[in-house]
């Protein structure tokens, strides 16, 4: 069995950051573009700052024995009550469980703080995150367009 560790990212992650936000075959379910740089440093320093504010919310590098991806409880600061759960895996890293495995480890992480749900947010076409969800407890609430892209609201009671 796989075991993963999460890291809050720090000042000095920018180049895991960007790695994963500039590939276009990370990004095309989750923004279908690459992120720039001039944007992607924009991104980051609001990620450090959330990082900042919250013990346990926050954006995570996840490992295994090497960097695979990154790993997000973000609290809905308008209702402490919820926050939402996501991931971006480095392609060598897909379809090998990685992606069922961070869900469950940021599932365990927002079990640790007040929030009473949890929601995620997909391209409605992204299957295997779709199973992942769905084998996790999360309910598709809602298939709407979020920012102009298409997206699916899944829903958990923790």
């Amino acid at each position: 069995m796989k075991k993963l560790k999460l890291e809050k990212y720090t000042n000095e992650d920018f180049e895991k950051y960007f790695g994963l936000v500039s590939d276009e075959s990370v990004m095309a379910q989750i923004t279908e573009r690459a992120i720039p740089i001039d944007e992607a440093k924009v991104n980051y320093q609001k990620l450090l700052e959330r990082n900042g504010r919250h013990e346990l919310f926050g954006s995570y590098k996840v490992f295994d024995s090497n960097y695979i991806g990154l790993g997000h409880v973000t609290v809905n600061e308008d209702n402490p009550d919820e926050a939402e759960i996501g991931y971006m895996l480095l392609p060598a890293y897909w379809n090998k469980g990685y992606g069922t495995l961070i869900a469950g480890a940021l599932i365990e992480l927002a079990q640790r703080t007040n929030v009473k749900k949890l929601t995620a947010v997909i391209d409605p076409n992204n299957i295997p995150s779709r199973k992942i969800l769905l084998k996790h407890g999360f309910t598709s609430k809602k298939v709407c367009e979020i920012g102009g892209l298409p997206g699916e609201i899944f829903g958990k009671f923790l």
